[in-house]
């Protein structure tokens, strides 16, 4: 099989992972793909944020901005299943509820929520709402691409430096090793959209999400010792409210 069929096979693996978008059938499943799928990560996460700024401009010809950004939130919620709300709303729940490292696990695993995830959901939904329903149209549009981008380059590098503190699970490609070269395409994909239009904003972004990015993972090997797919869907959230709130403070400074 030739080598830009094979990456497309991974990238269709990733889409089909991450999102609720169909892939052909001719992509096929061989555990390999799962390995390399997670440095398109950064890829489905322009699709996604795509999706949601052309759903919020395209509202705003028949809603207010805020209707707008709720349904662009409604749209990416829908494309990805909720998949880092979930990581977000388990973490909560674990870090928050949990004194020791097996029972913070123990509670990731657990399918139901409790109040510290509700919580968390609530008020990072919310903070998301009014935050992008504050900024200028174009600039909000942008703002979506650019965060479901970056935010999961950011949250992928994880796997680069942190160890996957399950014994199963091997299978998933959040579980896998990341080279160096991996994610050096990864933040190809989603990293330069920061710089455009303003790269001085774009640098302090950067700055902010690898002082984020520090701050979290020293977090996750202090309370379980590394990180679970959990873990990257909460850094994810967390990440993207980071970006949308500095692009509302460069704006209103």
């Amino acid at each position: 099989m030739s080598r830009p069929m094979q990456e497309l096979r991974y990238f269709f693996t990733a889409l089909g992972y991450f999102t609720r978008v169909p892939v052909p059938r001719w992509v096929g499943f061989e555990a390999h793909y799962m390995d390399a799928a997670a440095r398109y990560f950064p890829l489905i996460g322009v699709l996604v944020g795509a999706l949601g700024a052309i759903v919020y401009l395209a509202a705003l010809h028949a809603f207010p901005a805020g209707v707008a950004v709720l349904l662009s939130m409604a749209a990416t919620l829908w494309c990805t299943g909720a998949f880092h709300e979930d990581g977000l709303a388990d973490c909560a729940d674990a870090f928050g509820g949990a004194y020791t490292r097996d029972d913070a696990l123990r509670i990731m695993r657990d399918s139901r929520i409790g109040a510290f995830g509700a919580i968390a959901l609530i008020v990072v939904l919310a903070l998301k709402w009014q935050t992008l329903a504050s900024i200028p149209p174009l600039r909000c549009a942008w703002l979506i691409v650019v965060a479901h981008a970056a935010s999961r380059t950011f949250a992928i590098s994880y796997l680069c430096t942190l160890d996957y503190v399950r014994a199963e699970g091997k299978a998933k490609p959040v579980a896998q090793k990341m080279s160096a070269g991996a994610f050096l395409l990864a933040a190809v994909f989603g990293l330069p959209w920061l710089f455009w239009p303003d790269w001085r904003l774009g640098c302090v972004m950067i700055a902010a999400l690898g002082a984020g990015r520090l701050m979290l993972g020293r977090y996750f090997v202090r309370r379980i010792g590394g990180y679970t797919g959990d873990c990257l869907g909460f850094a994810q959230q967390c990440f993207e409210l980071l970006i949308y709130l500095i692009g509302l403070a460069w704006i209103s400074s």
